[in-house]
């Protein structure tokens, strides 16, 4: 089966793995993990990142902006204000468009606030920004979200961090089947294996940051996630077989010597 192409704001993208560039020992571990897990997006945070002083190291001595796409985020926003403020700065320095929302409401879960998320995501828009949105697992909620003109859903498949895999595997299948625009999971994995749930929940995508950046080993869990996205995609378009209560014998029961 031919398998669609991986579309946001009308942009095709090779890989459907978005990484983040945060928590890494440096830009050049960052780098070379990236590079490894063949993501065409990177998710910048714009409060944290340094993008701008030129006196001092910057992300893009690192990773080419014209060949990978930059997507701005607003980590560590909590309002609306904040967050408006914080990608219009980003459009100022970088000119981008294509940008990733978050708006918080806990320190301690740092799960969305979901008034300010949709207050945030319908301004934006008006402004001509192409908005992905951090959000929860709630169905009515991305329902208004992509009514009021967010690009892409990212519900949360567990807390920011937290590596403990997908926890609303239902609510997540649903919210995909509901929408009508990309719908990638964002926050919560933590191995191989949660991406490929993901993506075999029939997600677009999956974002990560702290999966590759605190493994042992970053480079080479960036390669594991590359194929982790890649086999859950093919398994999701391939169908799985039945889920069966008894056994069933995969040799035939008939004619046997």
């Amino acid at each position: 089966m031919i398998d669609k192409r991986f579309k946001i704001a009308n942009k095709i993208f090779k890989s459907r793995l978005i990484v983040g560039t945060g928590k890494y020992k440096s830009f050049s571990e960052c780098a070379k993990a990236i590079k490894t897990s063949g993501a065409d997006i990177v998710t910048v945070a714009v409060r944290r990142v340094n993008i701008s002083n030129k006196n001092k190291a910057r992300l893009m001595d690192y990773i080419d902006p014209k060949k990978i796409t930059y997507l701005p985020n607003t980590a560590g926003c909590f309002t609306a204000e904040d967050a408006i403020r914080t990608l219009r700065l980003a459009r100022e320095i970088g000119g981008w468009k294509l940008v990733k929302l978050e708006v918080l409401g806990d320190k301690k879960n740092l799960f969305p606030e979901m008034i300010e998320t949709l207050r945030s995501t319908e301004l934006l828009t008006k402004e001509g920004f192409k908005v992905m949105v951090y959000c929860t697992d709630d169905l009515i909620m991305t329902k208004k979200l992509e009514d009021v003109g967010a690009c892409a859903i990212m519900p949360l498949g567990a807390p920011i961090g937290s590596g403990i895999g997908i926890q609303n595997k239902t609510n997540i299948a649903l919210i995909k089947e509901q929408s009508s625009v990309p719908v990638i999971v964002d926050a919560g994995v933590g191995t191989a294996s949660d991406a490929t749930i993901a993506m075999e929940l029939g997600c677009d995508g999956v974002l990560l940051n702290t999966a590759i950046a605190e493994a042992k080993n970053p480079v080479l869990m960036a390669e594991a996630m590359k194929h982790a996205v890649i086999a859950g995609r093919k398994a999701f378009k391939a169908g799985r077989m039945q889920k069966r209560q008894y056994a069933s014998a995969s040799s035939p029961q008939n004619n046997l010597i």
